[in-house]
């Protein structure tokens, strides 16, 4: 067990290594350069003073020389200064964005999870009848539903036609501070609903989607038809034998789930004007931000990694023939 998951670690620090050497190249591919949204539309920005300003910020050194430096300050968790105007620390910008994302990313996995599983369940205890048609049905159509399309489909009605949501910012801009606990709950409760439902709708569609595959082909197992001769109740049968087994994939769903919490809410962020790290990416794409998009980069694909380490574990701990395998 041991020597399996050193080995998993030690291909996770390689591919994480391949995936910076491979977005720091392409970044700088992209035409233009860096300080082009700064230099070329400010007729206040001399060529002397944008000279000063990519030495400033090393622009001027080869491009390996500039990967160098930024790994070095990666290794000591320096992530740089962002190029926009305020130039502040990038992880400074990170930190007081981080907490709005995790929240929201957050209750929607758990609302993903407890809705997804009993509806997954009982679309294969019932396959092929009315209900498993209609759950078929949302879950193809969740699928196919853009997003964004959705977003803007409930600002426009619940929002704007039937005014019952705010549309946009975590909370209301006037008043806020003389709220209550109470009212200031029910105001984060009523911005966050819309964000919330666009986030979990695709989520429950899939999870419930894997999770009925995988409890058709158990609850077709030999020891499965071997429970129920035995004897035991239905309630047994399903949710002690043949859940417990059909949850296996869910680990590598989950794993997979685990950069979503990060970088999954660009859209709705962006939509509906939420100041989290979502919304922070889209800023910094669209004005070069370069140690901005690293950054997120890296922290996206650190927890895809570690989300796929997390599942490795997960599936030994839950299947011995993996741990056997390994071993031969």
């Amino acid at each position: 067990m041991l020597f399996y998951l050193l080995k998993r670690f030690l291909i996770l620090l390689v591919t994480l290594w391949g995936v910076t050497v491979i977005s720091f190249g392409i970044l700088h591919l992209a035409p233009g350069g860096p300080l082009t949204p700064l230099t070329e539309f400010n007729p206040k920005i001399t060529p002397e003073y944008r000279e000063k300003l990519v030495k400033m910020y090393g622009l001027d050194k080869p491009l390996h020389i500039q990967y160098l430096n930024w790994l070095k300050g990666i290794i000591k968790l320096d992530f740089g200064r962002s190029f926009s105007l305020d130039q502040r620390p990038v992880w400074d910008k990170i930190k007081e964005r981080l907490p709005v994302t995790l929240l929201i990313n957050s209750l929607a996995l758990i609302l993903i999870l407890l809705i997804s599983i009993p509806l997954g369940v009982l679309s294969a205890v019932k396959a092929g009848t009315r209900f498993d048609q209609v759950v078929t049905f949302l879950t193809f159509f969740g699928y196919a539903m853009p997003s964004f399309w959705l977003a803007l489909i409930l600002m426009m009605i619940f929002g704007v036609k039937l005014q019952w949501l705010p549309i946009s910012g975590l909370h209301s801009v006037v008043g806020y501070e003389k709220m209550t606990f109470l009212e200031k709950f029910w105001d984060w409760t009523k911005h966050l609903l819309c964000p919330l439902f666009v986030a979990t709708f695709g989520g429950i569609a899939g999870f419930s989607r894997y999770l009925r595959n995988s409890m058709i082909e158990v609850l077709h197992a030999d020891y499965i038809t071997y429970a129920r001769a035995k004897g035991l109740p239905e309630r047994v049968v399903l949710y002690k034998h043949a859940m417990r087994n059909a949850l296996l994939p869910m680990i590598t769903l989950l794993g997979l789930s685990l950069p979503g919490l990060i970088g999954g809410s660009v859209i709705f962020e962006t939509i509906f004007g939420i100041p989290g790290l979502g919304q922070l990416m889209w800023q910094a794409v669209m004005s070069r931000d370069y140690p901005v998009i690293m950054a997120n980069l890296l922290l996206v694909s650190f927890l895809t990694l570690i989300g796929n380490f997390l599942a490795d574990i997960g599936y030994a701990l839950a299947d011995p023939r993996i741990r056997l395998s390994e071993k031969k």
